[in-house]
């Protein structure tokens, strides 16, 4: 066995959720741009990252996903009521929300559907947000090429075709909002190996491979990125801009 096998057999299945969390700048350029602060709407929440987010600005976060298992083992706050729903029904009253938001989801659900719903919860004034992010880099040629062809090579023909949106910055998705200019935003994550491999670990494509292939597609690339990486327990500054578009209803 080699040594990249035996290093990653020992770490990766304590990171197969792992996703890195969003700065705190986005949160505050979505409360200062929403009309009031008493309820948003964060649809696709998963494990309720974004919703938690939105909590600290917001008096009442109404956070929905469709997949049962998510919001079983979504973070809990006082703030933050989870429910269990398809992304074109909140739950919620007209013109209630002051803000929506679609945080690594859009691709998944976006239609008229769903905009027809977002149309009617927003307030006034009220706002869609929807941002997303592709993939890391660190500045560091030789590994930046390693961890590229990783996520673009070996697993270009395991991705869906949805999630390919993100990486043209959402331009090809319906996005029927007047929009606002958005600041840019970096998601920088202070990383060591065992937490870059927990990230591919998460990510659906690395899951089909490996029910495809009966093996981890990091092993593919695991001397070269160990070699480039060194102490796998060193941190590197792993930076990626965010998608982010938002908007108002016209």
């Amino acid at each position: 066995m080699s040594a990249f096998r035996d290093f990653f057999s020992a770490q990766s299945e304590s990171y197969a959720q792992f996703r890195p969390h969003y700065p705190a700048p986005l949160y505050h350029f979505l409360a200062d741009e929403s009309p009031h602060h008493r309820l948003a709407w964060d649809v696709g929440t998963g494990n309720g990252q974004a919703a938690i987010g939105l909590a600290a600005h917001f008096e009442k976060v109404r956070a929905t996903d469709a997949s049962e298992t998510q919001i079983d083992r979504a973070i809990k706050n006082d703030r933050v009521d989870y429910a269990v729903a398809p992304a074109n029904e909140s739950g919620l009253a007209s013109e209630s929300a002051a803000l929506t938001t679609a945080a690594q989801c859009l691709h998944w659900f976006a239609s008229k559907s769903f905009y027809d719903e977002v149309f009617r919860v927003l307030a006034p004034g009220g706002l869609l947000a929807t941002w997303a992010y592709g993939f890391h880099r660190s500045g560091e040629t030789h590994l930046d090429e390693i961890m590229l062809r990783f996520a673009t090579v070996i697993l270009a023909e395991y991705w869906p075709s949805e999630t390919k949106l993100i990486w043209n910055g959402y331009r090809d998705l319906e996005f029927p909002f007047a929009e606002i200019a958005t600041p840019s935003i970096s998601l920088d994550v202070p990383w060591n190996l065992h937490e870059l491999i927990g990230l591919f670990s998460s990510w659906s494509a690395t899951q089909k491979f490996r029910e495809q292939r009966g093996f981890h597609p990091v092993e593919t690339v695991g001397e070269e990125l160990l070699a480039a990486w060194g102490d796998p327990e060193m941190r590197r500054t792993l930076r990626c801009p965010l998608v982010f578009r938002a908007g108002r209803a016209r």
